[in-house]
């Protein structure tokens, strides 16, 4: 009774900037802003006439955006260039502002004098004064912190952790941690959080993986999770999930992304990447009943990645982003009208290859639960390890994958293309982008090595295309591009000197992988499982990146860096680290975070060609 009192008396109304998203409605509900991720532009949208007012280039993925109060002032995150960029929306560009390392989410107080930025890494937030246009402070979030959310009263933030889809409050005077709703371990992929207008609840979109399996339908699920903002750290009601594979009854729902809810928060709408879908819910005043679907999901646009409303509740925008374009729907999700927003980002083939890397639909799935981003999500690893048919293997990144064939840890891809084969088997049940038939061996032989499978279709080629085309940034370790701190030094030292990691590790890309065969293969001491089914020796990651990808080897074994040179190298099979002193083994780590300090050649003899053809082409303008 006391705690439905206080809702009323105290209500927790949202407001424009409030949560972070790549779109963002202005105070006064008259203009849209728009982050383009892949064209890195950012437009503005007049929603009395749903036309597009101007377009402004941004830069390296703009990824979140948020209004400045009613100033007329928006500002934008740009992931690849760690930068905070602030725009007039009708003059453009007026300030950049350098941040910490891979900015993403922002969120703004209503006055317009704050905003608040997560950095996925090395996890934390920043708070800039948007009038001195400074950095004033730093909070520690937690690792790969995406989504934010800021409190009516803003006194809190709401930080999500990327790949453990953990909660976080920060106690915005005092920059401090003060509580945290972490759920099951296997909950990943929370880009974004949304704070209920009259209730302490926050919404959370993302997926559950449970890697002991390997098939389409028990290993990845759409989740929604719900936490209580007033229960007790031991109460039993803190969070709750809520199984969206099995919402629309047997009709599936994939890859989450991000969730709104309306200005009274009757309403909750959740969409879906993987499938083009979106689901309108009611929710409940109770702590029993969270939520339920009113209809059946919409079928909506292209790689949907976005969803606002108007102040007013009148409205709902989704940007389907491989549209270029925002829906305008009313609230009861009655299509009004497409607004374009951008040009069509590269080539019509990177286009279409990034459109089959994110879908579970046919042909990639017929079960429609998994896409090729549930694991590598925007390209890099779910930090997940998961017992495959062949054994224990780490999710790798494919940042720089053109350049380092062949792939998987055993080696047993030598075409990007080879995919077909993961596509059309148990963890997709896809029928396949070519309709060739593939060439079968015994378990766990690398058949694909025998098979020619470039040029056997146009979807297969694009899919090639776009999962070639992950670029390296450079290390935050480094005081500039191309110098290392003294204590990197000493480990580069080290690295190419006594302890030899530079004999496989070697090259720009710092690897000995080639296309040629035999490949480099090497045994280095960690083959040791009893479920290993391909033998104790593997292919040479890249160190590229390395500051950001653990867990380390083939199997997750090494939590951290120290640990692949201490505890998870006996015998020295890994490089001669035994003889080394503690503050050389911290010399050998800090060179390795400090990769790369340098751009990495975008051509190398081992760089796959249909990487050269395609990916040498500008921004649009």
């Amino acid at each position: 009774m006391l705690r439905s009192l206080l809702l009323l008396l105290c209500p927790v109304v949202g407001f424009a900037g409030s949560s972070n998203s790549v779109l963002d409605v202005s105070p006064d509900g008259k203009l849209l802003a728009v982050a383009n991720t892949d064209s890195g532009t950012v437009s503005v949208v007049d929603l009395k006439t749903r036309k597009k007012l101007n377009e402004f280039p941004s830069g390296d993925h703009p990824e979140g955006i948020a209004w400045a109060g009613d100033t007329g002032t928006f500002l934008s995150t740009v992931y690849g260039d760690d930068r905070v960029l602030f725009y007039d929306a009708a003059k453009g560009h007026q300030f950049s502002l350098a941040v910490d390392d891979e900015p993403y989410g922002i969120v703004t107080t209503k006055d317009g004098k704050f905003a608040y930025v997560t950095h996925d890494y090395p996890g934390t937030v920043s708070e800039i004064d948007i009038t001195t246009r400074k950095v004033t402070r730093k909070f520690t979030a937690g690792p790969n912190a995406r989504g934010i959310a800021i409190s009516a009263d803003e006194k809190t933030l709401y930080v999500t952790e990327f790949l453990s889809a953990k909660l976080h409050a920060i106690d915005i005077a005092s920059g401090k941690l003060a509580d945290t709703w972490a759920g099951y371990e296997s909950e990943n992929l929370a880009r974004n959080v949304v704070l209920h207008p009259r209730r302490p609840k926050a919404y959370l979109m993302h997926i559950r993986s449970r890697t002991t399996h390997h098939e389409a339908r028990s290993s990845i699920f759409p989740h929604l999770s719900i936490c209580d903002l007033w229960a007790k750290p031991t109460g039993e009601k803190r969070r709750r999930s809520l199984s969206f594979d099995t919402y629309n009854d047997v009709y599936v729902v994939t890859s989450p992304w991000e969730a709104a809810l309306s200005p009274d928060g009757s309403k909750l709408y959740t969409i879906y990447a993987g499938t083009n879908d979106m689901n309108v819910s009611r929710t409940f005043d109770d702590d029993y009943r969270e939520a339920e679907r009113i209809g059946r999901a919409i079928q909506i646009g292209r790689h949907p990645r976005a969803i606002r409303l108007n102040p007013s509740g009148s409205e709902v925008y989704v940007y389907n982003t491989l549209d270029q374009s925002v829906g305008v729907y009313d609230a009861d999700m009655r299509h009004l009208a497409d607004v374009g927003v951008c040009k069509p980002p590269f080539t019509e083939e990177w286009r279409r290859g990034k459109e089959l890397f994110h879908s579970a639909k046919p042909p990639m799935g017929s079960a429609r639960w998994i896409s090729c981003a549930s694991c590598h999500p925007d390209g890099l690893s779910d930090g997940r390890v998961w017992t495959n048919p062949e054994g224990q293997r780490k999710t790798q990144n494919l940042f720089g994958m053109a350049h380092t064939f062949p792939l998987h840890w055993s080696a047993d891809r030598d075409e990007t293309q080879d995919f077909e084969y993961t596509i059309r088997g148990k963890l997709m049940k896809g029928r396949g982008l070519c309709s060739d038939p593939l060439k079968q061996g015994k378990p766990f032989e690398p058949i694909a090595l025998e098979m020619k499978t470039a040029g056997l279709s146009k979807d297969l080629d694009a899919l090639a295309i776009y999962t070639n085309s992950f670029k390296m940034h450079l290390s935050p370790h480094i005081p500039a591009l191309g110098k290392l701190s003294a204590e990197a030094e000493r480990g580069k030292a080290l690295f190419v000197g006594v302890a030899n990691c530079a004999k496989c590790h070697s090259g720009p890309y710092y690897t000995d992988s080639r296309l040629e065969k035999p490949f480099n293969l090497h045994d280095v001491g960690t083959g040791d499982s009893l479920d290993e089914k391909m033998g104790s020796k593997y292919d040479t990651p890249t160190l590229l990146m390395t500051y950001r990808t653990g867990p380390y080897l083939h199997d997750g074994r090494a939590k951290t860096l120290k640990d692949v040179l201490t505890t998870c190298n006996p015998g020295d099979k890994h490089g001669k680290t035994s003889h080394l002193k503690p503050e050389q083994i911290d010399d050998l780590v800090a060179f390795l975070k400090s990769l790369p300090y340098e751009m990495p050649p975008d051509e190398t003899p081992n760089t796959v060609k249909d990487y050269l053809k395609e990916m040498k082409y500008p921004r649009p303008d």
